[in-house]
């Protein structure tokens, strides 16, 4: 690219950028616990698969909430003692079974566990959740505005190395998508939610097709709300860092691992907008800090280094812990592009030892 090609690329890119962050000017408000009980049963469901070491916090807390009627643990296939770890928690496990053919191992459980459950309203978690006291009624006031319900969570890293990239990973996604809280309606096809915690009415998702709609994918949350925003669902994303944890990781290894295969969303989005988001990503996020090691940072650089160190200052509310690795996470911006890149041009879809045929 030539040199006078590039600081006008780097000028559009950073232009679309600010168009997707001013999205965020205004936001819905954070998840918050209202007074009253629900009005509606609510059940939760947990899909697992080898998850005995993870499971135990979160189900330990929604065995003390009180507005939870009931917890389903949907096993997928466990060769651990998630089962065992399940029960011993209070919990009502049911085994997924083998899931029909072109169905991908979690949304089968999503919707085994939908159709099992008695609550007028199921609330879907992942395994390492860890949900708080009040969220269920929370989730259930926000169903007033909404037809699905997803909150973000405040992500616990343990590590300095995963302080350090993961919200390098994060950010990837804001610069492409922006804000996902943004009040503004997002299109369909760029619907961007929090699989890990989500919440619907029972009746209203079986009768628009259940889990169908993700039955393929490996992105299935993106895959899931995209789906149903089709059929003109509400789809509202609050931040529920003050009701929900996550401890999706347990090394940095493990988050370049895990969280960079499906950080493209590769099989949920057109080949035409992945290039676009990886040039995008790569201008603005990418090159500004290659550029700063190797001395050649040009003005344009320089402005978005600052504008990427104010988001993380904005970002620091979603992380339970920070120090010096967090405030470092902009240099690990261009490995976090680069993860992004593989998961665009090599997506996998294998997991835990199971290959799913292509998405279709």
């Amino acid at each position: 690219m030539g040199t006078a090609l590039l600081p006008a690329a780097q000028a559009v890119a950073g232009a679309v950028v600010l168009a997707r962050l001013a999205r965020g000017r205004q936001r819905r408000p954070p998840l918050a616990a209202p007074a009253a009980a629900p009005e509606e049963t609510v059940s939760v469901v947990v899909p697992a698969r080898d998850e005995a070491a993870r499971i135990g916090p979160c189900l330990e807390a929604l065995a003390r909430d009180g507005d939870v009627l009931e917890v389903i643990v949907v096993d997928d296939g466990s060769t651990d003692a998630t089962a065992q770890v399940a029960r011993a928690a209070g919990a009502r496990v049911i085994a997924a079974g083998e899931a029909p053919a072109g169905w991908v191992g979690k949304p089968w459980a999503l919707q085994r566990g939908l159709e099992a459950a008695r609550g007028e309203i199921v609330v879907s978690l992942d395994a390492d959740v860890r949900p708080e006291a009040g969220l269920a009624r929370a989730l259930a006031a926000a169903l007033r505005d909404a037809d699905l319900v997803t909150a973000g969570a405040r992500f616990l890293c343990e590590t300095a190395g995963e302080r350090w990239l993961h919200p390098a990973m994060l950010m990837t996604l804001i610069y492409r998508f922006g804000p996902p809280d943004a009040a503004g309606p997002a299109r369909a096809q760029r619907l961007v939610v929090n699989g890990q915690c989500t919440a619907v009415r029972r009746q209203a998702l079986l009768d628009a097709g259940g889990y169908g709609h993700s039955a393929r994918h490996m992105t299935d949350d993106a895959a899931q709300a995209r789906g149903l925003a089709r059929l003109g669902w509400r789809v509202a994303f609050h931040d529920g860092g003050g009701l929900v944890a996550v401890d999706m990781h347990d090394s940095v290894a493990d988050t370049w691992r895990q969280w960079g295969r499906s950080l493209a969303l590769p099989d949920v989005t057109s080949p035409a907008w992945q290039a676009a988001d990886l040039a995008v990503v790569w201008l603005t996020l990418g090159l500004p800090p290659l550029r700063l090691l190797a001395g050649r940072a040009r003005r344009l650089d320089v402005g978005l280094l600052a504008l990427r160190w104010l988001m993380a200052a904005a970002a620091a509310r979603s992380y339970a812990g920070r120090g010096p690795a967090y405030w470092a996470s902009p240099l690990a911006d261009p490995p976090a592009v680069l993860r992004l890149t593989t998961s665009a041009l090599r997506p996998t879809r294998d997991w835990r030892g199971r290959v799913y045929g292509a998405a279709g």
